[in-house]
């Protein structure tokens, strides 16, 4: 699997599920790319960079979601 194609099936994956989820751990977009821990974190990191994903932290948690999506995002956009 390259970049383009890893990029296209964790969006259309995450589109797919974003009514009732916008954020996930790390664990589940490896299973949606049913590569190693190591090779999905190459194409995620990849991701953040091209500003394709977003990482959301709350210290001790960190999730992934697409860039501009979800509540997190929509209260940062009022203030």
């Amino acid at each position: 699997m390259n970049q383009a194609e890893a990029t296209e099936k964790l969006v259309e994956a995450l589109k797919k599920k974003q009514k009732t989820k916008t954020k996930f751990y790390f664990s589940d977009l490896v299973k949606i790319l049913d590569e190693k821990p190591r090779a999905a974190k190459e194409f995620i990191s990849q991701m953040v960079r091209d500003e394709v994903l977003e990482l959301w932290s709350s210290g001790s948690t960190s999730m992934y979601g697409l860039k501009g999506l979800g509540k997190q995002h929509a209260t940062e956009e009022n203030e």
